[in-house]
């Protein structure tokens, strides 16, 4: 039996507010920075219609915790998860343990290195970085270096900067470290979330700017390199104000975007009978326009289920993968799910 489902028809009113409305999202393109020909771009899109077919299901990644994102290492065939620190832990330097919630306050996350069939490879920390929303994972060789936001608002947690370090099994690693290069491509912005697409070699930053969700994207080697020239910089869309966002990912000329909020009991909002309010969304960024929005069944049987993390995996077909937590307080599981291409 699939677990998927889809929306199909005609554009109604709803799915024309999510666009930002064909002519307001066209308009608001032109904005877009375009230094490059999209007609090089490799990748095609994903047709969200597609069935979802179960990858990884209620795998332990080194914390307790909820994933947040995860990306996939296709040169050395691994998968790196991160999540916010689960509370009661001490790291070398600290006084005493510290509770969950001022982990996440201060942006401290733990990264786990997991094999394709999800055993864990490995951990490590890094403080002061951020919530997780996306990761990317850039391979140079047998080495990992992964991509994430970095220098952690104290207000809210979340990244004003986004860095590339090298996994490193056992260590930890403080942002503003010596070692560490912040990365700042859109000045005064927040909520800075990094995907990384190594088909074409482009980092996707999302970020707020004036509050305001916005996507931009760029070369790898520029971002590298501490410059940030767009090749295109648009609004978010597909996104309702009433939605919970909860990862993203990037090939070539599209974002693929994903939302939903954990199960609540049956008398609540979300209830595990309704098969959750998980939806999957892409936006062609030539256009700024939202093509395609489905609602997605994969993995309802899960207990808990809340959607957390998108990533491409480089397979033969290509893969557009999505996160779930599942499990109990205190020991969550991940799960992966995936689309063809």
């Amino acid at each position: 039996m699939s677990e998927d489902t889809y929306d199909a028809g005609r554009l109604t009113r709803r799915r024309f507010a999510l666009a930002g409305g064909a002519a307001a999202a066209g308009a608001l393109a032109t904005f877009s920075a375009r230094t490059e020909a999209s007609a090089a771009i490799e990748g095609g899109r994903f047709d969200l219609a597609v069935p979802s077919t179960q990858l990884l299901r209620e795998k332990t990644p080194h914390n307790g915790t909820v994933l947040q994102s995860f990306a996939f290492d296709d040169t050395n065939k691994h998968l790196y998860v991160i999540q916010l620190m689960e509370g009661g832990i001490q790291l070398d330097g600290e006084p005493g343990p510290v509770s969950g919630a001022d982990r996440a306050a201060r942006g401290d996350m733990c990264v786990t290195k997991m094999s394709l069939a999800g055993a864990e490879l490995g951990s490590m920390y890094v403080k002061g970085f951020g919530h997780g929303v996306a990761i990317g994972c850039e391979p140079v060789g047998g080495t990992a270096y992964l991509w994430t936001e970095s220098d952690a608002d104290p207000a809210s947690g979340y990244g004003r900067a986004i860095s590339r370090f090298r996994f490193a099994a056992g260590t930890v690693l403080a942002s503003g470290s010596s070692s560490l290069v912040e990365h700042r491509p859109v000045p005064g912005s927040t909520g800075n979330q990094p995907a990384v697409d190594m088909l074409n070699k482009r980092l996707m930053l999302r970020y707020r700017l004036n509050g305001v969700p916005r996507y931009r994207l760029m070369r790898l080697a520029d971002v590298t390199a501490g410059k940030y020239p767009a090749v295109y910089d648009i609004p978010q869309v597909g996104v309702a104000a009433n939605e919970t966002f909860q990862g993203f990912a990037v090939l070539g000329d599209y974002v693929y975007q994903l939302t939903g909020t954990a199960y609540t009991d049956e008398g609540g909002t979300n209830p595990p009978s309704g098969h959750g309010n998980t939806y999957v969304s892409c936006i062609d960024l030539r256009s700024g326009e939202l093509v395609q929005r489905a609602r997605t069944e994969a993995g309802y049987s899960l207990d808990y289920r809340e959607p957390e993390g998108m990533a491409i995996q480089l397979t033969s077909p290509r893969r557009l993968c999505m996160g779930f937590a599942s499990g109990a307080s205190g020991d969550r599981k991940a799960s992966v799910y995936y689309k063809s291409q």
